[in-house]
Protein backbone atom coordinates (compact mmCIF):
# COMPACT_ATOMS: atom_id res chain seq x y z
CA UNK A 1 0.00 0.00 0.00
CA UNK A 2 2.90 2.48 0.67
CA UNK A 3 4.39 1.97 -2.77
CA UNK A 4 0.74 3.04 -4.15
CA UNK A 5 0.55 6.33 -1.61
CA UNK A 6 3.96 7.17 -3.52
CA UNK A 7 3.30 6.32 -7.05
CA UNK A 8 -0.09 8.30 -6.57
CA UNK A 9 1.92 11.19 -4.61
CA UNK A 10 4.09 11.47 -7.80
CA UNK A 11 1.03 11.86 -9.98
CA UNK A 12 -0.25 14.44 -7.97
CA UNK A 13 1.38 17.42 -10.31
CA UNK A 14 0.55 18.69 -13.38
CA UNK A 15 4.15 18.85 -14.81
CA UNK A 16 4.58 15.05 -14.11
CA UNK A 17 1.31 14.16 -15.53
CA UNK A 18 1.84 16.19 -18.71
CA UNK A 19 5.42 14.75 -18.79
CA UNK A 20 4.02 11.10 -18.13
CA UNK A 21 1.47 11.93 -21.54
CA UNK A 22 4.52 13.02 -23.37
CA UNK A 23 6.50 9.82 -22.65
CA UNK A 24 3.26 7.98 -23.77
CA UNK A 25 4.78 8.59 -27.39
CA UNK A 26 8.22 7.05 -26.67
CA UNK A 27 11.43 7.82 -24.96
CA UNK A 28 12.63 11.18 -24.41
CA UNK A 29 15.89 13.43 -23.66
CA UNK A 30 15.16 15.50 -20.78
CA UNK A 31 15.62 18.34 -23.39
CA UNK A 32 12.84 17.84 -25.35
CA UNK A 33 10.65 17.47 -21.84
CA UNK A 34 12.25 20.98 -21.15
CA UNK A 35 11.64 22.87 -24.44
CA UNK A 36 7.75 20.97 -24.57
CA UNK A 37 6.70 22.38 -21.24
CA UNK A 38 9.34 25.67 -20.79
CA UNK A 39 10.83 24.49 -17.42
CA UNK A 40 14.02 24.72 -16.06
CA UNK A 41 16.71 22.11 -15.96
CA UNK A 42 16.53 22.19 -12.08
CA UNK A 43 12.54 21.92 -12.27
CA UNK A 44 12.63 18.86 -15.07
CA UNK A 45 15.56 16.83 -13.14
CA UNK A 46 13.54 17.80 -9.46
CA UNK A 47 9.99 15.99 -11.53
CA UNK A 48 12.26 13.30 -12.65
CA UNK A 49 13.88 12.39 -9.82
CA UNK A 50 10.33 11.73 -8.01
CA UNK A 51 9.17 9.95 -11.08
CA UNK A 52 11.94 7.80 -10.95
CA UNK A 53 11.78 7.07 -7.15
CA UNK A 54 7.86 6.28 -7.65
CA UNK A 55 8.93 3.73 -10.45
CA UNK A 56 6.45 5.78 -12.67
CA UNK A 57 9.40 5.59 -15.42
CA UNK A 58 13.00 4.33 -16.58
CA UNK A 59 15.97 6.44 -17.47
CA UNK A 60 19.11 5.68 -19.43
CA UNK A 61 21.77 7.45 -19.63
CA UNK A 62 23.47 7.88 -23.36
CA UNK A 63 26.69 10.28 -23.40
CA UNK A 64 25.86 13.44 -21.82
CA UNK A 65 21.76 12.82 -22.27
CA UNK A 66 19.64 11.18 -20.28
CA UNK A 67 16.87 9.41 -21.27
CA UNK A 68 13.25 8.79 -20.26
CA UNK A 69 10.61 6.16 -20.97
CA UNK A 70 7.58 4.66 -19.24
CA UNK A 71 7.41 1.76 -16.76
CA UNK A 72 4.69 -0.34 -18.33
CA UNK A 73 4.86 -2.63 -15.91
CA UNK A 74 4.37 -0.24 -12.78
CA UNK A 75 1.52 1.33 -14.56
CA UNK A 76 0.14 -2.46 -15.24
CA UNK A 77 0.48 -2.67 -11.60
CA UNK A 78 -1.74 0.88 -10.88
CA UNK A 79 -4.17 -0.33 -12.64
CA UNK A 80 -4.83 -3.37 -10.88
CA UNK A 81 -4.65 -1.43 -7.66
CA UNK A 82 -7.09 0.43 -8.67
CA UNK A 83 -9.23 -2.35 -9.77
CA UNK A 84 -8.83 -3.97 -6.42
CA UNK A 85 -9.02 -1.30 -4.27
CA UNK A 86 -12.79 -0.56 -6.14
CA UNK A 87 -13.80 -4.08 -6.03
CA UNK A 88 -15.53 -5.84 -3.52
CA UNK A 89 -13.08 -8.26 -1.53
CA UNK A 90 -13.72 -10.88 1.37
CA UNK A 91 -11.38 -9.74 3.24
CA UNK A 92 -11.89 -6.23 3.12
CA UNK A 93 -11.51 -3.46 5.59
CA UNK A 94 -15.09 -2.33 5.90
CA UNK A 95 -16.00 -5.66 7.12
CA UNK A 96 -14.27 -4.79 10.53
CA UNK A 97 -15.64 -1.46 10.56
CA UNK A 98 -19.28 -2.99 9.92
CA UNK A 99 -18.49 -5.91 12.50
CA UNK A 100 -17.24 -3.11 15.49
CA UNK A 101 -20.99 -0.95 14.02
CA UNK A 102 -22.77 -3.57 14.57
CA UNK A 103 -21.52 -4.64 18.29
CA UNK A 104 -21.79 -1.37 19.68
CA UNK A 105 -25.63 -1.38 18.50
CA UNK A 106 -26.13 -4.72 20.18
Amino acid sequence: MDKNVEVFKALSDKNRLLIIDMLSCGELCNCDIMEQLNLTQPTISHHMKILQHSGLINSRKEGKWIYYSINKKAFDNLCYFIKTLSSYKEDCICKNVMQKKCNREE
